[in-house]
């Protein structure tokens, strides 16, 4: 989706919440029956489009990835880098939501009233176990997103052991498949001014405006913990593990900071990050050249958080404490849908759906957070590019020293 259109969707979906806040409250109960239709089309469709979306996305991205860069030492190091930060981005929200649990008592009124969860009722070995599909297909019809996700990595990966002819065929078929999805996903997105009106006409006309609070409550929680990891994780690495002094790091990276709050766009940074990396923090051009593109389209750390505070957000709104369990489902399905999500239009709402749909929460949860997504999209976007940067650093040391120990 090109920017303009971005900007000027995100002006129909504010406007949307806005007149549904307006409708609700001006027009009351008699309003719902005529807009519960929106809201429901709006829900559908994006059910609809959950698994073919993940199918096509993390089998095309993890087909791209092999075949254009391999596994080798660099690589298993930048795999291994993303998976730490996202972790430790996802621990941080974690932490910061189940303390202050900005949803607990929260008057919002959804209209789905859910009496449990699935993934609280499965124990941690259970959800581990249940990751592999006995059936995939069967997997794929009951819309179960995490044994969908670990399928759909393992066949990209054998994808990139098969014969070139073959490997470049069922590429070329998947790279199709997931382009057709992106068409279908931004034609959704376009109804999403419409569902929001729907919902949150329903929930103002229901219960008033006392779901803001929460709401603002959530959003600075959020706030909190992408400071967390920018300004005290992320620089604590760069010290330990990549000898760079961290304000030397952020003055280098200043325009490509700005220009990801700017532009909630990694893709749009990258050329400006890897100048940044190279030219002012000393990482060497093949490390920058490996890690940036790569994890411009797999490693969001800043996105990882957002999606598992939200998650949580969501639970207790409707009124549901989250377990050791469930929340390690949720972390699981943030980092692994995270390989396919940023060339998707709107990836932020799309993964909180797919996240959603793992552990069992209704996707009706989605609206509520719509309201201050655009805003969260510009600090969660500039967290993602300095986490991207900062891994350029560190595996670009850790190359120079394995290549001095080789000679």
């Amino acid at each position: 989706m090109s920017k303009t259109g971005k900007y000027t969707l995100t002006f129909w979906i504010f406007g949307g919440f806005i007149l549904g806040i307006i409708t609700g409250a001006v027009v009351g109960d008699p309003v719902i029956p005529y807009v519960e239709p929106l809201a429901s089309i709006f829900l559908r469709l994006l059910r609809m489009a959950i698994i073919p979306l993940v199918i096509t996305s993390i089998v095309s991205a993890v087909a791209q990835v092999g075949t254009a860069y391999g596994l080798g030492r660099i690589g298993i190091r930048t795999l291994g880098y993303y998976i730490m930060t996202s972790f430790i981005a996802i621990i941080t929200g974690q932490t910061l939501v189940n303390i202050f649990k900005p949803g607990a008592g929260a008057e919002i009124g959804l209209e789905a009233d859910p009496e449990s969860i699935e993934a609280i009722e499965q124990g941690l070995g259970d959800i581990l176990l249940n990751i592999i599909p006995e059936n995939p297909i069967q997997a794929m019809a009951s819309g179960d997103v995490l044994p969908v996700i670990f399928f759909s990595i393992l066949f990209g990966f054998f994808i990139t052991k098969l014969k070139t002819d073959q490997r470049d065929l069922l590429k070329k078929v998947f790279d199709a498949a997931f382009e057709a999805m992106l068409k279908m996903t931004t034609f959704i997105i376009w109804s999403a001014p419409l569902g929001v009106f729907g919902i949150i006409t329903e929930i103002i006309a229901d219960t008033g405006f006392s779901a803001f609070k929460s709401l603002g409550f959530y959003f600075l929680i959020v706030l909190a913990g992408l400071a967390i990891h920018m300004l005290i994780t992320l620089p604590l690495l760069l010290r330990l593990l990549g000898k760079l002094n961290p304000l030397k790091h952020y003055r280098g990276m200043l325009p490509a900071l700005f220009t990801a709050f700017s532009t909630c766009s990694t893709i749009v940074t990258l050329p400006l990050t890897m100048k940044a990396v190279t030219e002012e923090s000393g990482a060497s051009k093949r490390a920058a050249g490996f890690v940036l593109p790569i994890g411009a389209t797999m490693n969001m750390d800043g996105t990882a958080l957002y999606e598992c505070v939200a998650t949580i957000f969501i639970a207790q709104v409707y009124g549901f404490d989250l377990n050791f369990s469930a929340q390690i489902t949720v972390a699981i399905t943030a980092v692994l849908a995270s390989i396919g999500a940023a060339s998707i239009p709107m990836s932020g709402m799309v993964m909180m759906s797919i996240i959603l749909s793992a552990v069992g929460l209704p996707l009706e949860g989605v609206a509520i957070i719509l309201a201050v997504d655009r805003i969260l999209d510009m600090f969660r976007t500039t967290a993602n590019v300095f986490s991207d940067s900062c891994g350029a650093v560190i595996i670009s040391r850790f190359e120079e020293m394995s290549d001095k120990k080789a000679n």
